[in-house]
């Protein structure tokens, strides 16, 4: 979607459509919904005076207006109450804005920069949400579409107007941000929306390979399952055994211009295929094991856009890649592994598998770089689908403080999510008869057990592990998330890196 700016009143801006948001009770429209009605005969009055719109949040109306004004369209979106108003729902109202524009074939829409008006909220973030809204929603993935193109018609321009030319500066800056954080996110729904077939692990690391950048100081390699073997990694080898697809350890690395503040390593699951193994899973809803990988995708989306976002703190990402199948040679319960750490795994579920490969990538990041931090992104459990649904990921983490940083990265980004207990009583859960662990301990707390399983593992570095199992995938559409992979916990981590402080504490942009 390409981006304009215009220095102009919006009611003077020729478009397909123009999309105004609207506090919920507003009787008579403010601002520039005011010059707009009064340039289309009063169409936004009548709407409002018939009750067909009351500004709700998420609600959305197409007028067709006569007159003076320049559009074909009105799209009224619904801000909700202004008490309520936040850049999480400025954003979500230019994804609802947007995917009704694309359900109606526009293609060049042009909107205000909702919130950084009277709502009084900062411009470039506000800038930075529409641009993420309506392109996230402008997203559609249609790869293997040959006949019904109608779901992959997308918005082709969007115009930001605002005619206040002393905020056209900080406008412009957080729609490139916007812009840069959304590409990112699109990166990660085309890797984890790809069937697996198209997306083996040796698949991943081409994609991976391209992001190496010699100008933005970013490095790629893909390890094979020799140098795997030579490393020890026998947690991750062993969900490897299965499959008859070689697994890849990417290793990615950003280093900054100047001293870094810090170095924090990312490490995300990477199963591009998950039956379960030999523990396999039911039948129903296994086609979307696809995007098993989907904490992988994230580490490789944040260095998609590392390439323009360049923070001041060295980042590490680990993307251990395997499929989990029940083949000939695959680990069954009862087997013993031994990760790279020495550490024996007593394996009592195959389809616990995702700790055991996340638990060598933590091992390879403390042994290599000794990090400030380290973060896991993982879809572990489908408990924490339970406990929390789609609409937060779940953290649990060793260190209060980054615990905090990442809340309130979570807050700046939209991202939702919600800490659980790590007390040691739940350790015992993890405790084997046979070895030093064992990778599953049943229904009780399952999403604790798993971050329980990998705190060893990080002892002695700060550390939190985000299940995103139930926010990593879209069964129906959300304002600027259509159905498949949503790319989440990409802007988070963005927003956490872009504030790093080398004392290991956050500066909150806004």
């Amino acid at each position: 979607m390409q981006l304009q700016f215009r220095n102009d009143p919006i009611e003077r801006i020729p478009a397909d459509a123009v999309v105004l948001g609207i506090l919920e009770g507003t009787k008579r429209p403010a601002g520039s919904a005011r010059a707009v009605d009064a340039a289309a005969g009063g169409a936004i009055t009548a709407c409002l005076a018939q009750g067909d719109f009351t500004g709700r949040r998420e609600q959305v109306v197409v007028l067709y207006p006569k007159g003076r004004v320049r559009t074909k369209r009105i799209v009224l979106v619904g801000l909700g109450a202004e008490k309520d108003l936040t850049v999480e729902r400025v954003r979500q109202a230019a994804g609802r804005a947007a995917a009704r524009a694309r359900e109606l074939g526009v293609g060049e829409l042009a909107t205000v920069v909702h919130g950084a008006g009277a709502g009084g909220l900062d411009p470039a973030a506000c800038a930075q949400a529409v641009v993420e809204g309506a392109s996230l929603a402008n997203y559609s993935y249609d790869r293997y579409r040959t006949r019904d193109k109608s779901k992959s018609r997308r918005v082709k321009t969007l115009i930001l107007a605002e005619a206040d030319a002393k905020k056209m500066a900080e406008v412009k800056r957080g729609a490139a941000r916007g812009r840069t954080g959304a590409e990112a996110v699109a990166f990660v729904r085309d890797l984890c929306n790809t069937p697996s077939l198209d997306m083996t692990p040796r698949q991943v690391a081409e994609r991976a390979l391209t992001l190496a950048d010699k100008e933005a100081r970013i490095t790629v390699k893909a390890l094979d399952e020799n140098e795997l073997k030579r490393l020890k990694m026998g947690s991750f080898l062993g969900v490897a055994k299965g499959s008859d697809e070689p697994p890849r350890l990417l290793v990615l690395e950003y280093v900054p211009e100047g001293k870094p503040l810090g170095t924090v390593a990312l490490v995300g699951k990477g199963i591009t295929f998950d039956t379960g193994g030999i523990s396999l899973k039911p039948a129903e809803g296994m086609e979307k094991m696809k995007y098993d990988m989907s904490g992988a995708a994230a580490v490789l989306g944040v260095f998609h856009a590392l390439r323009r976002i360049q923070p001041q703190v060295r980042v590490i990402g680990l993307a251990p890649m395997t499929e989990n199948m029940p083949g000939g040679h695959a680990i069954k319960p009862g087997d013993v592994l031994i990760a790279m750490n020495g550490m024996t795994i007593e394996v009592n579920n195959t389809d616990a598998e995702g700790r055991l490969v996340l638990c060598d990538g933590i091992n390879y990041a403390r042994r290599f770089y000794k990090p400030d931090a380290i973060i896991d992104i993982a879809t572990l459990t489908g408990a924490v689908v339970i406990a929390l649904g789609s609409q937060a990921s779940g953290i649990m983490g060793n260190d209060e403080a980054l615990l905090t940083r990442v809340k309130e990265a979570s807050d700046r980004s939209g991202e939702r999510v919600w800490e659980l207990p790590t007390w040691p009583e739940y350790a015992d859960l993890m405790k084997s008869d046979v070895a030093d662990l064992k990778n599953s301990g049943g229904r009780e707390a399952g999403t604790i057990a798993g971050a329980m399983f990998l705190a060893p593992f990080a002892e002695g570095t700060p550390w939190v592990h985000m299940d995103i199992a139930g926010t990593a995938w879209n069964d129906k559409d959300k304002p600027y998330a259509p159905k498949g992979s949503s790319g989440v916990a990409v802007r988070l981590l963005l927003d956490l890196l872009e504030n790093w402080e080398p004392n290991g504490t956050a500066r909150g942009r806004r």
